[in-house]
């Protein structure tokens, strides 16, 4: 079971592109728009200040929005094709890792949303997912380790 904290953040500049697709079609969407938003960055002249995250502005159903992005050093004046500056949230969030491959993230998920409620804290805005593994620089899918952040109230 992975562990939990509670954790203060601070607002990270960062530049996404938002997308729309079915829950089966993420990774393919996923796989085009990191990339995309990475080279985006680049030719801003901005080097991506740590990994790259998916933040879920909808909650999982048949399709649902959300943003592909890499966090930044400074915020972007403007954006460069599809991808576009927004701001990761600060404020309290619960966190766990998840090691293993992307498709038993869903445990993760769901056994961090009972955690919380222990806690008395509620869901307070859209979660988000940074990679802190590459699968092209580590093939072994059980070694992955995926960061989950919740904020919350």
């Amino acid at each position: 079971m992975p562990a939990y904290e509670i954790q203060e953040r601070t607002p990270r500049p960062a530049l996404a592109i938002r997308l729309h697709t079915s829950v089966a079609d993420i990774p393919s969407t996923l796989a085009v728009a990191l990339p995309e938003v990475w080279h985006a960055a680049e030719a801003m002249g901005l080097v991506p200040d740590g990994p790259p995250f998916t933040r879920y502005l909808s909650m999982p159903g048949d399709a649902l929005d959300y943003e592909a992005g890499v966090p930044l050093p400074i915020a972007a004046s403007a954006g460069r094709g599809r991808a576009v500056p927004v701001e990761l949230p600060g404020g309290t969030v619960a966190v766990a890792w998840h090691v293993g491959p992307y498709e038993t993230l869903a445990e993760t998920y769901d056994a961090l949303m009972r955690w919380i409620g222990e806690q008395g804290r509620a869901v307070a805005g859209p979660m988000w997912e940074v990679y802190w593994s590459d699968p092209a620089a580590e093939p072994d899918p059980s070694r992955w380790r995926t960061e989950v952040i919740v904020p919350v109230a």
